[in-house]
């Protein structure tokens, strides 16, 4: 299991936790809790040619994801990016500094 969020929605995480007088206390930033293996599936439909897993190395069962509230963060008005805007995003940005080649 992996548990992400975009570093661009903890940036304006803070920046609401900042400006917003009632917030207080601590912000659970958790956009999704999925599977690695589901992480590699949606890099593989992004870049098909970009080698990657195909099957998990056993052939247990994937294990249910859980979900973490996003309540708190919500109040903020913060709007989580999409997983899949994410990962290409990440992907992009890796290319353009030369650490990908896709």
């Amino acid at each position: 299991m992996c548990i992400l969020v975009d570093v661009r929605d903890v940036a304006n995480a803070h920046i609401q936790a900042f400006e917003i007088p009632a917030a207080s206390g601590r912000y659970c930033m958790v956009a999704k809790v999925i599977h690695y293996f589901e992480v590699f599936k949606i890099l593989h439909k992004l870049y098909p040619t970009f080698n990657l897993l195909e099957k998990c190395e056993d052939d247990k069962p994937l294990l249910p994801a859980y979900k973490i509230s996003q309540d708190k963060a919500k109040s903020l008005g913060i709007s989580f990016v999409h997983l899949e805007v994410s990962l290409r995003d990440t992907m992009e940005s890796f290319k353009d500094y030369g650490f990908l080649t896709i």
